[in-house]
């Protein structure tokens, strides 16, 4: 196992800042949709999973979810070498849990949609606009499930 290149405190220090809301990935998606005339509520307690973006005229959520995080299979996600074991059941939680939170908006009615971070940064990045186009398009839409990433959108009907 490799060792950490920092020390304990200062990646202690560093994972604490990690944000669980309004990150820039969001922020920027939010800024884009409502430029486009969209109002939407924020992290809405009352949702599995507080959904980042609500719609719930349209009955439609938007999560922007962090490639790493979210265990996304793309360039910006890559296993860490050290506590490899953590990491994995970590990740992998997360993975189940977005899962079922999806399967009970579903369940309820609810249209999800996510934006992949790597949709946002990285070498596959998209223009935010046709990211925010795509949004758009899908919530005026009746279209269930959107998923867009940096090398594919897909909506399932």
């Amino acid at each position: 196992m490799p060792a950490d290149t920092v020390t304990t405190a200062t990646r202690s220090r560093m994972m604490a800042a990690v944000k669980g809301k309004n990150t820039k990935p969001e922020l920027a998606i939010r800024s884009a949709l409502h430029r486009r005339g969209f109002r939407f509520r924020l992290h809405r307690k009352d949702l599995p999973g507080k959904p980042d973006l609500v719609f719930a005229g349209r009955c439609a959520v938007i999560f922007v979810h962090g490639c790493f995080w979210h265990g996304h299979d793309c360039h910006l996600f890559r296993w860490p070498g050290s506590r490899e074991d953590f990491w994995r059941d970590k990740i992998g939680k997360n993975i189940e849990r977005d899962q079922l939170q999806h399967q009970a908006l579903s369940e309820t009615g609810w249209r999800i949609g996510t934006v992949w971070e790597c949709a946002l940064k990285g070498k596959t990045r998209l223009p935010l606009e046709s990211v925010a186009d795509q949004c758009a398009t899908w919530l005026k839409s009746d279209i269930k499930i959107l998923e867009v990433s940096g090398d594919q959108t897909r909506a399932t009907v």
